[in-house]
């Protein structure tokens, strides 16, 4: 086991009706003024922000509405918010949503206090100081990002989808209710739960390890994900099942499921390629669901790199699928060893694609042609080489992209 930094200072506020104590506990927390950040408009229609603004009223907390946020959310949105943010002198950021509402309230709460461009995070011209404190109603599990250090914005202007991570900007406060997940369409709970074992094995295949603690807990938590997520799928209102699922979308992002598998005790395990690859795709198309270009691009990575260190396949195949190279007897090692991967990274897929989500890039209307594209700010986002569990360069994420059509 390596050395580690864990950092979790959330609160979490977890259960039926809890949605309705949002402004008890964040009067609790402090928060006097909020800036609440939604979507698109789902949180209308269903009445949850009104619910929101209902408690806050009851506790006390004044608030200003700053709406419209997009999946993938852009730098032009959170410019204009933090506008509104320092206008309207609020002390705390709520963010009503899934990740990408989320996202956009972390990048206005460290944003407002910065005398530049909040770009400037995210180009690493400038280390995050000041933040206003977060809070969160979560509304659509996936992300993670009610209790993560990491931040994802897109420039559309430069075709760009960029990261930047700080504990800084770990929220203080969540209120997950499970309840409020029933009405979610399948096809976001589908993609939602792909980028939950996602963020598991980004992790999990880090070019570090094995910890056996860290390890069982993340196969474990992508077993209940595969066990709970067809109960949805059947019944859209199965408490056990959508509340299962929205813990599994926390702990597989806070940063548990890393630990001791750090190269740099303070970092984030793992070099993340999937997620780099991806991030270019749903940046020059924003249509495109960040869950869903996962479930393409994870097994596509995984197919191209196991053989750089099978082992941690191997363990992952027989903890998740029970899946086993055959006896040496009855056939060759190597033989043996590729068959048991390459089944595992089929049923993985497999499950993608028994919940809705696509199995090539082709689904989403893009063509080969957008590789050369891809690269180009793939290359300025991450370099002439990135990844942890193998370096992979431009010709390697070519050959990915490429191989997921």
């Amino acid at each position: 086991m390596n050395d580690f930094v864990f950092c979790s200072p959330t609160r979490f506020v977890f259960g039926r009706g809890y949605i309705d104590q949002t402004g008890k506990e964040l009067a609790k927390a402090g928060f006097g003024r909020v800036l609440i950040v939604f979507g698109q408009g789902s949180v209308v229609r269903l009445g949850l922000l009104a619910r929101v603004e209902e408690s806050l009223a009851a506790a006390g907390v004044s608030y200003v509405e700053c709406g419209g946020v997009r999946p993938n959310p852009e730098v032009e949105w959170v410019r204009s918010a933090i506008e509104t943010a320092r206008a309207e002198n609020v002390d705390g950021v709520l963010a009503v949503g899934g990740g990408s509402a989320i996202d956009a309230a972390k990048a206005t709460a460290f944003g407002a206090p910065y005398d530049g461009d909040v770009w400037d995070f995210f180009v690493k011209k400038q280390p995050i100081g000041e933040c206003l404190p977060i809070a969160v109603v979560l509304t659509i599990p996936a992300a993670g990002s009610e209790a993560s250090s990491s931040c994802v914005i897109s420039n559309d202007a430069e075709s760009r989808k960029v990261g930047t991570n700080g504990d800084v900007f770990r929220p203080k406060l969540a209120i997950m209710d499970p309840e409020v997940t029933f009405t979610l369409p399948a096809y976001q709970t589908a993609a939602g739960v792909t980028d939950m074992i996602a963020h598991i094995c980004e992790r999990y295949f880090s070019g570090e390890g094995p910890v056996p603690v860290t390890d069982n807990l993340a196969c474990a938590i992508v077993r209940a994900l595969m066990e709970v997520a067809p109960r949805v799928m059947e019944d859209p209102e199965d408490y056990d099942a959508r509340a299962n699922i929205m813990w599994a979308g926390m702990l597989a992002h806070n940063d548990l499921c890393g630990c001791g598998r750090s190269a740099v005790p303070t970092a984030r395990a793992g070099g993340w390629e999937s997620h780099a690859i991806e991030h270019e795709l749903s940046a020059h198309y924003p249509q495109v669901a960040h869950g869903a270009g996962l479930a393409v691009i994870l097994p596509a990575w995984m197919r191209y790199v196991w053989r750089a260190n099978p082992e941690p396949f191997l363990a992952f195949a027989a903890d998740v699928f029970g899946i086993e190279p055959v006896d040496e007897d009855l056939a060759p090692r190597d033989e043996a060893v590729a068959d048991a991967v390459e089944a595992a990274i089929d049923e993985l897929q497999a499950f993608f694609v028994s919940m809705g989500m696509p199995k090539s890039l082709g689904e989403f209307g893009v063509s080969p042609d957008c590789i050369d594209s891809l690269l180009e700010t793939l290359e300025k986002s991450k370099g002439a080489e990135f990844g942890g569990f193998r370096k992979l360069t431009m010709e390697d994420a070519r050959a990915i992209y490429a191989s997921a059509f």
